[in-house]
């Protein structure tokens, strides 16, 4: 798929992977739409950042669990591009144990709320614009949480609430990709524990002492954490070289899910 002057929305793109994946775009000629709602103090290096790429680019303020304004964020991509093509639902929260410890109905509420709710409002509205573009992509951001739930080295930074809602996003893939079809491809991409979500560059890795960090890595078949760098890859394959893939879950997560578990050596049998 040529991605040129396409016109791509991405939620969650003030820093991080959605910022990552914004400035990819931008690099391929994507018209971009970035929204975000909080870290303020990060915003003027994402108006710098994507000024240097002198591609149109349009950059909102909305408040996704304000479920009314989720068609106005639609309607200002609309007004400014004139069409939808790509969507990155890159939008959640998950509260680390060790971080917010025993849970409250607030933090479970919004953990639902962000994770689940507002993906599927930001979906349902951009839909109609998406089947227009006759080529649309979705892809929908989750979390190894969905398998692992909160077990073994990531029972520190796993909540139970977030892995629920993490579950429920494959679910929800599944379920779009039907809708959507043939004129919408919509994908998943689940992630294990990247340098800024759930890694070293967030503020509950730094909660964590070594030997837990390590047995993090550890249980990690490839001994690192994820980079911005690895996301962006995967979203540009499923962009712009899967047109037969849709309900479709890609997992990048170094091997974390089939870490702690060893193959023996093959026994030399008695025949």
């Amino acid at each position: 798929m040529e991605i040129k002057n396409k016109v791509a929305l991405v939620l969650g793109a003030v820093k991080g992977i959605g910022k990552g994946i914004g400035l990819a775009f931008a690099n391929e000629g994507v018209k971009v739409a970035l929204n975000y709602f909080d870290w303020e103090e990060s915003i003027d290096e994402l108006k710098q950042d994507f000024a240097e790429t002198d591609v149109e680019h349009l950059i909102i303020k909305t408040n996704l669990l304000e479920t009314e304004k989720v068609q106005g964020l639609i309607r200002k991509v609309i007004d400014r591009f004139g069409r939808l093509d790509i969507l990155i639902n890159n939008i959640e929260r998950g509260g680390w144990p060790v971080v917010h410890g025993k849970y409250m109905q607030e933090q479970w509420d919004l953990e639902m709320a962000t994770t689940l709710r507002a993906k599927w409002w930001v979906f349902d509205s951009a839909l109609p614009y998406l089947k227009a573009s006759e080529n649309g992509v979705v892809i929908n951001f989750s979390s190894i949480a969905g398998i692992t739930g909160r077990s073994g080295p990531a029972s520190l930074i796993f909540n139970d609430g977030y892995a629920a809602a993490n579950r429920g996003i494959s679910l929800l893939t599944e379920t779009w990709a039907r809708i959507g079809a043939p004129q919408v491809r919509v994908n998943e991409i689940m992630l294990g524990i990247f340098e800024t979500r759930h890694g070293e560059k967030t503020r509950g890795w730094e909660l964590l002492d070594q030997e837990q960090r390590k047995s993090l890595i550890n249980h990690t078949l490839l001994e690192r954490t994820g980079t911005i760098e690895d996301v962006v890859n995967a979203v540009l394959f499923v962009v712009k070289d899967a047109p037969f893939m849709t309900g479709s879950v890609i997992k990048i997560d170094g091997g974390y899910t089939l870490g702690g578990e060893t193959v023996q050596p093959m026994p030399g049998g008695i025949l």
